[in-house]
C-alpha cells in the first residue's frame, strides 16, 4: 500500500494532517502517517521535538487507543520565510493564512500548538483548529491590568509581521473595552539582523512619548536585544512600566538565561499560559528531566504539544469507529494548473475529511494541560495565564488572569466552581517589584518630552476680568483661574510645558460650550478658565477636581420696607391668618359639644352659649381659659390644641420680632419658581451656560431672555426694570454675582440656588493629566493655597454682605399645616366617639311602643329625642350612686358637702336664668 505525503500541508509546530493512501483501503490501516513541520533549532521546536515523540510511543504503547493502529509521525525542520514555508510548509503566523485556505480546499484539517495569531477564525478557516490559547484571550489578560493599576495609554513595540500586528490589533480593541488606548505603537522587521543602532532608535522614540507603560510582543531574540538597549538608555528604571507577552515566559521556562540577560529585565511583568497542577504533569515533568539530564527545561508549548497528539489520537480512533476511511481523490482545478516542478497534481481531497474535522471539534478529555474541550468558537475552554514577575534570577508568581474570574490570587480551577463575578471589586493581585526596585506603583506616564508645547485655550473675557483676562499688549492671562492653575501644576512632580491661546475678541464673553468642543477637535489639548462642570461637557472632555463652587442664582433689586402701623400682621400670611382663625372657632365649637351634657359651665341661654364657644376659643390663645373640661374626649381635644397655639404663639413672636428690629426688604421675586410664573424679562450673562439651562431645562421662551455683557449692564438693566427695557431678575452663576454685589449694593439674591456644581478646567477624555491636577487642586484647598488665591482676586466688597440674600419675612401655612392636621383629626375621632355614645344611649332610652303606623312620624320623633339627649343635661347621679355602692358607705361630712355644693350651683343657676333639666 502506498503512502502519499502531503508535508505542504501540514500546519505549524504541529500540523495535521497529511497522509494519503490509495483508493481501496481498509478501515483500519496499520499504520497512519501524520507529518509535522516546525523550526527543530528554535526553543520551542527543541521542546515539541521530544514532547511529540514521547506523546507518540504513548499513544503506541496504550492498547486502549487505536486498537493495533500505530500512529507515525514524521518531522521536518522549516522556519517563518514565506516562501520557503510556501513550498515546505509554514512554521508561524506569517504564512498560514495562505496554508489555511489550501487547507479549505483539500479538506484536511489542521491542528497547531502554537500559531496564536487571533485573526485564525473558525468562520474563514474552517479547517483550522488551534489546541493552545489564542492572542485574544492574552491580549485581555493584559488590557484588564492595565485597567486594574488605573494606567490609561500604552505604548507597544510588536514585530512587525502578521503575529504581531494582529496581535497589537486585538490588545487595542480590548483596551478600548476599558476606556484604554495605544499611545504609541512601533514595528520591529521579522528578518534577523536587527542591528543595535536601529533599536536605540526606536526606543528613543518610545521615551519621548507620554506612555511609560510599554507592552512588548516580539520574538525572543528582538525581545532580549530590546531589554538590552533598553536597560542602556535607563529605561529599566523608574517609573517605567513593562509588560512582555508569553514569548519570554516560555524562554524562561525553557532555558537558563545568562545572568546580564536577567539583569536587564528586573521588574518586567510577564504573561505565562496558565497549566493547572495535577499528579499527571508532576510525573511528566519529572520524566522530563530524565530524558532532557535538565538541560532543557519544559514550556506550556511543550505541553500543548504532547496533549495534540493524544488529541489526535482519540479523534482518529473515533473517526474508525464511525466507519470512516482514509482516502483521497484528484481535485481536477489542481490538475489543469500542473506544471513545472510544483507537482499540484499529487495533491488531493481528503474525502472525510469533514468527519476527522468534527471528531478533533468534538473532544472531550482531561490532558496535561488541562481539559481539552473546544467551546463554540473552537477556542480551548477556561483560557488562563500566569502573571509573573521577574525579580533576581528567576521569578514570582504575583496572580492569576483567566477568562471566567479576570485577575486574581488564587489559581483558576479553584474559582470555577464559584458563581460567575467579575467585578472590579474582587480583582487582586500581589504586590510588584517595578523596574527601578520599587514597590510604589509607576503613575505610568509622564508629559512627552517631545518638544511639543501643551496648548491651553483660555477664554478672552470682556467682563468680569477679575476671573481671567488677557493682559492687554502682551501674550499673557492673569486672573483667579491663571493663577490656581499655575499654582496646581507647580505641586506636580514634573514639569508641564504650556503656553495659553486667547479664545474670543476680548470685545465680548466666547461661547465657553465652543470652547470645550475644541478639545474634541484637536485645536486646544486643554482649556484652562471659568468652565462650569455640567452634564453635556462630562461627556466629551474629562475636567478636573473643582477649584471653586458654583451655582445659578437670582439677583433682583430691592426696595426698604417700613413697619407702619400694621406691621403686627405681616408675620402671617393671609391664608395662614385665615386658618389659624378658623381652627380656632372649631376647636371652640367641638369642645362645646363634647362638655355641654356634662359640663354647667358650657350650659345656659343660647346667647350665652355662643359667647362661651368664643370666649373659651379666643382665650386658649393666652392659656386663660376659666372654663374646665370634664369628659376625657374633651381634655384631649383641648391638650393637642393648646399644644398647637403653642408653637404658634412662638413663632409669631419670633417674627415680629424680627420684622420690628431689623431692617426689611422686599421684592416681589421670591426665587426662580416665582420667575418662571410670570412673563418678565430675564437677564443672564453673555456666553454662559445659563441661557441653556433656562431655555432647555426650565422651558423659559428665549424671547424673555436677555444677554447682558458688563457689570454695568447688570445694574442698568436691573434699575430699569421691565417698564422701561430693562430685566425683572439676572440669572448668572454664585461666583460672578457675588463679585457684582460687592459693589452694587442695590440688588440681592433671592431663593437659593437652583443648580449645583463647579468650576474645572478641562481636557481630552481619559488624560492623566486630568487626575494629577486633580489632586493638586486638593492639596491647594487644604493648605490654603485656594482660599488665599480667592482673597487676592475676589475679596474686593465696598457693600456689606450681610443679609446679602432676600428671605422671605412671613409664615406660610405649609410650615404648619401637619400641626393643623393633628389637630383636626383629633377633633374629628372625638366626635365620632362622642356621637356613638349619643346613638348608644339613644337606642336603650327608646320607648317600647315606638312603633307607629306613620313611617315620617317615627323619625320626627326619633329626631327629637337625639336633639333632646343632645342638648339635655346627662344625670350623672345613678353612675356617682353605683360608684358608692362600690367604694362603701363614705362619711356624712362627705355628704353634708356634696350636698351643699349642689345646692349652691342650684342657687347660682336660678339667680341667673338658667334652665335646669
Amino acid at each position: 500500500m502506498k503512502t502519499i505525503w502531503f508535508l505542504p500541508l501540514v500546519f505549524l509546530y504541529f500540523g495535521l494532517f497529511s497522509f494519503g493512501y490509495c483508493k481501496n483501503v481498509s478501515a483500519r490501516p496499520a499504520v497512519v502517517n501524520v507529518g509535522a513541520l516546525f523550526t527543530l533549532d528554535s526553543t520551542i521546536g527543541r521542546v515539541a521535538k521530544i514532547a511529540i515523540e514521547e506523546a507518540v510511543k504513548d499513544v503506541n504503547s496504550n492498547s486502549s487507543i487505536l486498537h493495533g493502529t500505530k500512529l507515525n509521525i514524521t518531522m521536518q525542520s522549516s522556519n517563518c520565510s514565506g516562501f520557503i514555508g510556501m513550498v515546505e510548509g509554514p512554521q508561524c503566523s506569517t504564512v498560514a493564512h495562505i496554508v489555511s485556505y489550501v487547507s479549505n480546499e483539500l479538506q484536511v484539517p489542521l491542528l497547531s500548538f502554537g500559531v496564536t495569531d487571533p485573526t485564525l477564525s473558525s468562520l474563514q478557516y474552517p479547517f483550522f483548529v488551534r489546541t493552545t490559547q489564542s492572542d485574544s484571550f492574552q491580549m485581555t489578560a493584559v488590557a484588564e491590568m492595565v485597567s486594574y493599576y488605573g494606567w490609561k495609554a500604552v505604548s507597544v513595540i510588536f514585530v512587525d509581521n502578521e503575529y504581531g500586528r494582529n496581535g497589537v490589533s486585538a490588545l487595542n480593541d480590548k483596551l478600548a473595552e476599558r476606556r484604554c488606548r495605544i499611545s504609541y505603537k512601533s514595528g520591529i522587521p521579522p528578518e534577523s539582523g536587527v542591528n543595535t543602532g536601529y533599536v536605540m532608535d526606536l526606543l528613543v522614540k518610545v521615551a519621548l512619548m507620554e506612555s511609560r507603560v510599554i507592552v512588548l510582543h516580539v520574538s525572543p531574540s528582538l525581545g532580549f536585544q530590546v531589554f538590552s538597549v533598553a536597560k542602556y538608555l535607563g529605561m529599566m528604571g523608574n517609573g517605567y512600566v513593562w509588560i512582555a507577552t508569553d514569548w519570554l515566559a516560555y524562554m524562561l521556562d525553557s532555558a537558563s538565561l545568562p545572568s546580564d540577560t536577567l539583569e536587564s529585565m528586573q521588574g518586567v511583568l510577564v504573561l505565562r499560559q496558565h497549566i493547572p497542577e495535577s499528579d499527571r504533569k508532576k510525573n511528566f515533568l519529572s520524566r522530563w528531566k530524565n530524558l532532557t539530564g535538565g538541560s532543557l527545561g519544559m514550556n506550556s508549548y511543550g505541553l500543548y504539544a504532547y496533549d495534540s497528539v493524544w488529541l489526535l489520537a482519540h479523534a482518529i480512533e473515533s473517526f474508525f469507529n464511525q466507519g470512516g476511511k482514509i482516502s483521497f481523490s484528484n481535485d481536477s482545478r489542481l490538475k489543469t494548473m500542473e506544471g513545472g516542478n510544483l507537482h499540484l497534481g499529487a495533491m488531493s481531497i481528503f474525502d472525510d475529511g469533514m468527519l476527522l474535522l468534527g471528531n478533533i471539534l468534538q473532544s472531550n478529555l482531561v490532558g496535561l494541560t488541562g481539559p481539552l474541550k473546544f467551546n463554540s468558537d473552537r477556542s480551548l475552554i477556561h483560557a488562563a495565564y500566569d502573571i509573573i514577575n521577574v525579580i533576581g534570577t528567576g521569578f514570582r508568581m504575583i496572580g492569576y488572569w483567566s477568562n471566567y474570574s479576570g485577575l486574581s490570587k488564587e489559581p483558576p480551577e479553584t474559582l470555577y466552581a464559584q458563581p460567575f463575578n467579575r467585578s472590579s471589586t474582587i480583582q487582586h493581585l500581589h504586590s510588584v517589584i517595578w523596574p527601578g526596585e520599587t514597590l510604589s506603583k509607576p503613575r505610568g506616564w509622564v508629559f512627552p518630552n517631545n518638544g511639543k508645547l501643551l496648548k491651553i485655550g483660555v477664554p478672552n473675557r470682556a467682563s468680569y476680568r477679575e476671573f481671567v483676562s488677557k493682559v492687554r499688549g502682551s501674550d499673557m492671562f492673569q486672573g483667579f483661574c491663571i493663577d490656581v492653575f499655575t499654582a496646581a501644576v507647580n505641586l506636580l512632580p514634573y514639569a508641564v510645558p504650556y503656553q495659553f491661546v486667547a479664545f474670543g475678541d476680548g470685545h465680548k464673553n466666547p461661547s465657553y460650550t465652543q470652547l470645550v468642543d475644541s478639545i474634541t477637535t484637536g485645536v486646544f489639548d486643554a482649556v484652562v478658565g471659568d468652565i462650569t462642570i455640567v452634564t453635556n461637557r462630562t461627556k466629551i472632555v474629562d475636567f478636573s477636581q473643582p477649584y471653586a463652587a458654583s451655582g445659578l442664582v437670582v439677583v433682583v433689586p430691592f426696595r426698604k420696607l417700613n413697619t407702619g402701623a400694621w406691621a403686627f400682621l405681616r408675620p402671617f400670611s393671609p391664608l395662614m391668618w385665615t386658618v389659624t382663625a378658623c381652627f380656632f372657632v372649631v376647636v371652640g365649637i367641638v369642645v362645646w359639644i363634647l362638655e355641654h351634657r356634662i359640663n354647667d359651665e358650657f350650659r345656659g341661654p343660647p346667647k350665652r352659649q355662643v359667647i362661651t364657644i368664643l370666649w373659651f376659643s379666643l382665650s386658649t390663645l393666652f392659656f386663660a381659659h376659666k372654663e374646665n373640661t370634664v369628659s376625657t374626649l374633651g381634655r384631649l381635644v383641648l391638650i393637642i390644641w393648646l399644644f398647637v397655639v403653642l408653637i404658634i404663639n412662638s413663632s409669631y413672636t419670633a417674627s415680629l420680632t424680627s420684622i420690628l428690629t431689623v431692617q426689611q426688604l422686599y421684592s416681589p421675586i421670591n426665587g426662580i419658581e416665582s420667575l418662571r410664573k410670570s412673563d418678565d424679562p430675564i437677564g443672564y450673562q453673555e456666553g454662559s451656560f445659563a441661557e441653556y439651562y433656562l431655555s432647555q431645562e426650565l422651558n423659559i421662551s428665549k424671547s424673555r431672555l436677555v444677554a447682558l455683557r458688563t457689570p454695568e449692564d447688570y445694574a442698568k438693566a436691573l434699575k430699569d426694570g421691565p417698564g422701561k427695557g430693562g430685566v425683572a431678575a439676572v440669572v448668572d452663576e454664585r461666583p460672578y454675582v457675588e463679585l457684582f454685589l460687592s459693589s452694587q449694593c442695590s440688588f440681592r439674591i433671592v431663593g437659593q440656588e437652583f443648580t449645583k456644581s463647579g468650576w474645572g478646567f478641562a481636557f481630552p477624555r481619559d488624560s492623566p493629566l486630568a487626575v494629577d491636577l486633580s489632586s493638586a487642586i486638593l492639596e491647594l484647598a487644604e493648605n490654603g493655597d485656594l482660599q488665599r488665591i480667592h482673597d487676592k482676586w475676589l475679596m474686593k466688597s465696598s457693600c456689606s454682605l450681610e443679609n446679602a440674600e432676600l428671605e422671605s419675612d412671613r409664615l406660610h401655612l405649609s410650615s404648619f399645616w401637619g400641626l393643623f392636621l393633628i389637630c383636626g383629626v383629633a377633633c374629628f375621632i372625638a366626635l365620632v366617639i362622642y356621637f356613638l355614645q349619643i346613638m348608644q344611649q339613644l337606642c336603650k332610652s327608646a320607648p317600647s311602643d315606638s312603633i307607629s303606623s306613620e313611617p315620617g312620624s317615627t323619625r320626627s320623633r326619633r329626631l327629637q329625642r337625639f336633639l333632646s339627649l343632645m342638648d339635655g343635661k346627662e344625670d350623672i347621679t345613678k353612675n356617682k350612686s353605683k360608684r358608692t355602692k362600690v367604694e362603701g358607705p363614705s362619711f356624712h361630712g362627705d355628704r353634708d358637702e356634696d350636698f351643699g355644693r349642689s345646692s349652691k350651683r342650684r342657687a347660682t343657676d336660678l339667680a341667673t336664668g338658667s334652665n335646669i333639666n
